[in-house]
């Protein structure tokens, strides 16, 4: 199980978008697809799914948030993840633009498809469900990156503290390797020569990037897409939670929110499992026993389900 999965936030259509998103990129699937019954938003659909191999995971779970740009997924078209052939651009350019038509129908465009300083290729839009993607074709003779980063966008108050956030992660996860930092320079007000035009770091499995905008936005962080890590026991749990939560009104089911507003959920690789291999009557004990807490127990988890 991959240690950091991102997690999307649907009103109703987690699995028709998951359906949806495995049919534009190559090497993917739908893996898992159950239902948690008797939450305060209704019974909900979540599907576990994987978009180029990365782990994706979404819920069903009522209009409680939106998506924004704020996280948005960079897809890297990458020539060398098409073979080393001759034709290998090619395909890669040829996949780019179809999932660019596929997923710019009936969504909005923010970034054009077009040629720009570090791209050759290059769009950002939000699909005809909100979830926002940065299309790129990129070059295979520079630094190596897996087909998929989320990339964050700090804007309005946390303008500025892009590489701030990333020194941060990078020391509460106990794997993380830095990567690029590129700010601004100068002649780009209204940012700031001192903010990230562009950065990465690994966390662990999982490559992340940021940028600061201090353009006027109008939104920010929230729980529609947030990061699940797994861990692999309570110590774990433990220790990611008191790293990560900054915000205690926002603590429950295992969800917190940390000190720039990105929402993570702090959860059990063993939960995740049983959820995943469960009876529905195992899930929903398993469902009514993690709904009142705010970090995961997971020997409570195990006890609902006869495991403990």
């Amino acid at each position: 199980m991959q240690k950091i999965i991102p997690h999307l936030w649907f009103d109703k259509e987690a699995v028709e978008a998951t359906a949806f998103y495995t049919s534009v990129f190559p090497e993917s699937k739908v893996t898992h697809t159950t239902k948690i019954r008797n939450t305060p938003s209704g019974d909900c659909d979540l599907v576990s799914f994987e978009i180029w191999n990365k782990e994706f995971m979404a819920i069903s779970a009522g209009p409680l948030f939106r998506f924004n740009p704020s996280v948005s997924f960079i897809v890297n078209f990458d020539p060398l993840l098409f073979g080393k052939s001759a034709d290998s651009n090619k395909a890669a350019l040829d996949a780019l633009n179809t999932a660019w038509d596929k997923l710019s129908k009936g969504g909005k465009v923010l970034m054009p498809i077009d040629v720009y300083p570090f791209s050759k290729r290059y769009g950002w839009l939000q699909d005809k469900y909100g979830v926002p993607w940065q299309l790129m074709l990129s070059d295979p003779a520079g630094e190596q990156r897996p087909a998929i980063i989320p990339s964050l966008l700090f804007t309005d108050s946390k303008c500025g503290r892009a590489e701030e956030a990333l020194n941060f992660y990078q020391s509460v996860f106990k794997d993380a390797q830095k990567g690029a930092v590129y700010h601004y320079p100068p002649g780009m007000e209204p940012d700031k020569e001192s903010s990230v035009m562009f950065a990465d770091t690994r966390l662990e499995d999982t490559w992340l990037a940021a940028m600061d905008s201090a353009r006027e936005h109008g939104y920010g962080f929230n729980e529609a897409i947030s990061f699940m890590v797994t861990c692999k026991d309570q110590a774990e749990i433990d220790y990611y939670w008191e790293k990560l939560s900054a915000v205690p009104e926002s603590e429950q089911c295992g969800w917190l929110k940390d000190q720039y507003g990105l929402s993570w959920q702090i959860t059990s690789a063993e939960m995740e499992t049983m959820m995943q291999q469960g009876t529905q009557d195992e899930i929903d004990r398993i469902t009514r026993a993690f709904l009142p807490m705010k970090k995961i127990d997971i020997a409570k988890i195990k006890a609902a389900v006869g495991k403990g």
